[in-house]
């Protein structure tokens, strides 16, 4: 377990700070496999995670979605066959705060314990589509 996956999460207020640029590297360097991603002009950490079928990967969305009222902090989730891919950042702020890297931290442990040895970071599809 990283030091961020053992870090709660802290209540977030409109003015509460974004990560600063040095933060951020330092802090995108202890979750491997997660990138940054813009979307309306808001900065995002992204990762999908692939698993071996459609009943996993609502299990992991489950789990990630328990995880996420336990420290209510919420992602955006996208459940597919053979992948899930989340999406962190506090709305509150419009960008990245500290808060969505213990989460995403939080979500590589949970998502190491649903499904050991599954391939994780894929973009191509994982199966049918339909």
């Amino acid at each position: 377990m990283n030091s961020l996956s053992a870090e709660r999460c802290v209540a977030c207020r409109r003015d509460s700070p974004h990560v600063t640029e040095a933060e951020r590297a330092g802090l995108l360097g202890q979750i491997p496999g997660w990138h940054l991603v813009e979307r309306d002009g808001i900065p995002r950490l992204e990762r999908v995670f692939r698993v071996p079928s459609f009943v996993e990967a609502l299990a992991l969305t489950n789990r990630i979605g328990a995880l996420a009222e336990e420290e209510g902090h919420h992602p955006a989730l996208l459940t597919e066959w053979g992948r899930v891919t989340v999406t962190w950042w506090t709305h509150k702020i419009r960008g990245l705060h500290r808060n969505d890297f213990i989460m995403a931290a939080k979500t590589d442990a949970l998502a190491g314990e649903t499904a050991p040895g599954a391939a994780r970071e894929s973009r191509e599809p994982a199966g049918p589509t339909a």
